[in-house]
């Protein structure tokens, strides 16, 4: 018998196509694997290849110029975050609803924010920022630029006693709220404005305040003797500006805190209890 005849005598066993589909079968699942575990080796590749460029200085200083800006350190509404340094220079960038403040050392930009606070209030809502280590900017271009936000009503300068500090206050449109994120590599911090829609019911608000008077020394000296008192400063309806403590609910407990300070022995007899509405300004 030839080979030939061997061959064309071997019995096909009846589950033979069973077989083969099941065989079929595992190939396309085996198939469907390997292409899966291929497009996430490459997509873990592209991570690491972006985590790579966003940690060269050169390079993330390049993508600081998109939205996109460095590492976030923190996200916050108010608070205090950043780094101690000194001689710092400040510049902003305005982008439809996004305002970038960004730091310089010695002409390159700045690793870290320095050491900072943003204190909100009420009467008008308003932002206070205070930058320390900080003896070159450029106040006219930072006012210009906050001013552009469709969301920012006004921004005014705060005088302090301290030649490596500054602080300005950005006074919000009702019904805006505001996130605040902090950026290293390079050091920024950004103001993000959104419209609520509809803003709350404006309500009276008790104060203890000075007179009016014009921005300057006089006000910065009276921040050191307020200290404790937790004193801002709030620009008026006429243009001066004025010290104020608290943010009552009540005149009563305006009045319980006045009496307290001029209880001093040091009071000097320049307070007095104010209200107003929560979306105006004091007189």
């Amino acid at each position: 018998m030839t080979g030939k005849d061997r061959y064309t005598q071997i019995e096909i066993p009846a589950q033979l196509g069973d077989v083969l589909v099941e065989a079929q079968n595992k190939a396309a699942a085996r198939s469907k694997r390997t292409v899966r575990l291929r497009w996430l080796g490459s997509a873990a590749a592209a991570l690491i290849a972006c985590l790579l460029v966003l940690n060269i200085p050169d390079v993330a200083s390049a993508l600081s110029k998109v939205p996109v800006v460095g590492s976030i350190v923190k996200v916050l509404q108010f608070g205090s975050g950043g780094e101690r340094t000194d001689g710092a220079a400040v510049s902003t960038v305005t982008a439809e609803d996004t305002i970038r403040i960004v730091f310089n050392q010695e002409g390159n930009t700045a690793a870290s924010v320095p050491s900072y606070t943003v204190d909100q209030r009420e009467a008008p809502n308003r932002l206070i920022f205070t930058f320390g280590g900080v003896r070159s900017f450029d106040y006219d271009a930072l006012e210009q630029d906050m001013i552009a936000s469709p969301l920012v009503s006004d921004v005014y300068r705060n005088i302090i006693l301290d030649d490596s500090a500054m602080r300005f206050v950005v006074e919000l449109k009702e019904g805006t709220r505001h996130t605040l994120t902090e950026f290293s590599n390079p050091g920024t911090l950004e103001l993000k404005l959104t419209a609520e829609g509809k803003a709350a019911a404006p309500k009276e608000v008790y104060y203890v305040r000075s007179e009016g008077m014009p921005q300057g020394e006089s006000l910065a000296i009276m921040e050191e003797v307020y200290l404790e008192d937790d004193v801002t400063f709030l620009k008026t309806a006429s243009g001066d500006f004025a010290a104020v403590m608290g943010g009552f609910a009540t005149r009563e407990e305006a009045e319980q805190k006045l009496a307290e300070i001029t209880a001093r022995e040091n009071y000097a007899g320049d307070l007095h209890v104010d209200s107003w509405m929560s979306n105006g300004h004091p007189e």
